[in-house]
């Protein structure tokens, strides 16, 4: 990075993230050493680690509190005017009021809605599903109470309080203009934290539990049963700081959603990455898997080489999962919440699909085969369209960003010029494009 070409400022510091992570890992000693704490504070109930499904959802409020404190106390971010708060000067309630009950009806119009596709989507009353359902059931209440101080306190400060949740209120109650456009935003903005907040909270539980009740200890010197465990913990990592992201899109914390992805390109690269649309599921379309082994098959017997290899996966893990925690409060699928330029997005645009896509073709290896040459090939072939749903994915975000702040567009130039990985993918493309090139013959 040269000096006269300054990297734009991340909208996300740094310590944000950090402050989540101490967090977590602060919980998860606890959990792990709790027969110990519970000794020592005489607490009532099982003198053993605490890897139970609650345990793993208060998980999410350790990694939360530091991430807020650290937001409002150090980066101040409820002062910036991006939230498009005005704490200066605060409207009389009466003059506030009738645009809260407008913006509650929407709100709670909104969670309807959700509840409804909650309701008629059969996969959400089966399998890790059901624990998410049980949760979001028991907050209900508390945030349909909850969100009426709120709201009434918000409205006298915001700027411009007829946002999305006012717009559709104002189209449920039909009493007052209302723009259609607004309306689209607000849905789809909501669409995406309806899906992916059930999503999130029903794959917390099984990979804290196993963190926490792990054996470090018995597993030292066993590199593939030690990468395994490291690679899990990567994971816990990723989960526990996006599901404090989906849950927190608050105005107060600049973290709220700006914009959702409104090509529907986009949507469909997304979804089918995840449950119950994913296509690389076992069985799936795009199912790589079929007649291959894993990387500790392959490398058996060359202990050295296990290890590296071991050590190369858990660290595309941890740039996985260093993607996530960067992002601090602001992690999301298919939405913008501001320009994040520091940490691994320094290195490229989009560090997650990267690492994630190296460590599936360093895993699997789909180029061997226990079955026959065509699985080989087959697997081959596959893996490589797995890895361009992701670039398709990454392009779909990247028009979306591009479309909607300058700053975004700033970064992404910046990047093009200075990004150590941006910069050789480029190279590669353009390499790639002239040997393609057939020369015309003269007429």
């Amino acid at each position: 990075m040269r000096a006269s070409d300054p990297r734009p400022t991340s909208d996300v510091s740094t310590g944000v993230g950090l402050a989540g992570l101490s967090g977590l890992i602060a919980w998860i000693v606890v959990c792990r050493q709790w027969a110990w704490v519970a000794e020592g504070l005489a607490l009532p109930g099982p003198r053993e680690p605490l890897s139970g499904r609650y345990a793993a959802l208060a998980a999410v409020l350790a990694s939360a509190l530091p991430m807020v404190a650290w937001s409002l106390l150090v980066d101040k971010v409820h002062r910036r005017a991006s939230t498009g708060i005005d704490w200066t000067g605060a409207r009389p309630l009466a003059a506030s009021i009738d645009l809260s009950l407008t913006k509650l009806a929407g709100l709670w119009g909104t969670w309807g809605l959700i509840a409804a596709f909650y309701g008629l989507a059969r996969w959400y009353w089966q399998g890790q599903y059901l624990f998410a359902m049980e949760v979001l059931e028991a907050a209900a209440p508390l945030l349909f109470l909850g969100s009426i101080p709120y709201v009434i306190w918000l409205d006298r400060y915001l700027v411009n309080p007829r946002d999305g949740s006012w717009h559709f209120g104002a189209m449920l109650i039909d009493r007052e203009a209302w723009g259609a456009g607004e309306v689209r935003h607000h849905l789809r903005g909501w669409a995406v934290k309806g899906f992916f907040t059930a999503f999130m909270i029903s794959i917390l539980p099984p990979g804290f539990a196993l963190v926490v009740e792990a054996d470090f200890g018995a597993i030292l010197g066993d590199p593939v049963r030690l990468a395994g465990l490291l690679m899990e913990a990567m994971f816990v990592v990723d989960v526990q700081i996006a599901m404090v992201g989906y849950l927190l899109t608050m105005k107060p914390l600049d973290a709220h959603i700006r914009t959702a992805n409104p090509y529907l390109d986009g949507w469909l690269a997304a979804l089918i990455c995840y449950p119950p649309f994913i296509l690389m599921g076992n069985g799936g379309p795009l199912d790589y898997h079929p007649g291959t082994a894993d990387w500790a098959f392959w490398l058996g017997g060359h202990t050295k080489l296990v290890w590296v290899w071991g050590a190369a996966l858990v660290a595309l893990t941890a740039i996985y999962a260093w993607a996530t925690v960067a992002f601090g409060l602001r992690f999301s699928n298919l939405t913008y919440r501001g320009v994040l330029t520091n940490g691994s997005y320094a290195w490229t645009r989009h560090p997650a699909y990267l690492a994630k896509n190296t460590f599936w073709w360093l895993a699997t290896l789909p180029f061997l085969s226990t079955g026959s040459s065509a699985d080989a090939i087959r697997n081959t072939a596959i893996l490589a369209l797995v890895s361009a749903v992701y670039w398709w994915r990454a392009k779909t975000e990247e028009r979306h960003l591009l479309a909607e702040d300058p700053k975004y567009r700033e970064y992404w130039e910046w990047m093009a010029r200075n990004a150590t990985v941006t910069r050789a993918l480029g190279r590669m493309l353009r390499l790639a494009q002239r040997r393609g090139e057939v020369l015309q013959p003269a007429e």
